[in-house]
């Protein structure tokens, strides 16, 4: 047990730095952004572990230390989430069912025009639908197809996959099968549309 006039050591206050950092930030945080509140620098293998020790110490409760895609961030666990959403109810932004459709689309196919999420979804996508999951930083332009007009590709960013507590967008969940197949379906539809 630590005495209140005995130094820390430098480990444990690297942890409670680290800890309280990421309980204030408003944001995930990779470790080159941790490393920069020091002075001096830890280093990245003192910074990455004393970030497992922090995962391992929060294991078990209402929070939990998590990495996702765009770094380390505290997290609520999923048991509590019945009573957080009680809580912030008024407060949830609502997902239209077609810009939950058009996330989907551009999540598992992407990156994907305006077209082919027309042609996936079989109405008419609105530009405004885009212009909102871009400004919730969810979907971006990543690039634009060879062809007529030169259209806008369209993907999602690492920060939808850090609202969704991912890594990688391979950590998607899988499609079920007849939507999967469907989905291949319409893709090989309009790969040979533009050829």
């Amino acid at each position: 047990m630590m005495r209140c006039n005995q130094e820390p050591s430098a480990h444990w206050t690297v942890r409670r730095i680290l800890e309280a950092i990421l309980f204030a930030a408003d944001r995930p945080l990779t470790i080159a952004e941790l490393r920069q509140c020091f002075d001096p620098d830890p280093g990245s293998d003192i910074i990455a572990s004393a970030l497992a020790e922090l995962q391992r110490e929060w294991e078990g409760r209402a929070l939990s230390l998590v990495c996702v895609a765009e770094g380390w961030r505290f997290r609520t666990v999923a048991e509590v989430q019945p009573y957080l959403a009680r809580l912030f109810a008024q407060q949830n932004r609502h997902l239209s069912r077609a810009m939950l459709e058009t996330l989907a689309i551009i999540a598992y196919q992407g990156p994907v025009t305006r077209g082919e999420i027309s042609e996936i979804r079989g109405v008419e996508l609105s530009p405004n639908l885009l212009r909102q999951l871009e400004a919730r930083g969810w979907i971006e332009i990543v690039g634009h197809r060879d062809g007529p007009g030169r259209p806008a590709l369209w993907a999602i960013t690492p920060r939808l996959l850090s609202d969704l507590g991912l890594k990688s967008r391979d950590e998607l969940p899988p499609l079920p099968e007849v939507a999967a197949e469907n989905a291949a379906k319409i893709r090989n539809a309009i790969d040979h549309d533009t050829q």
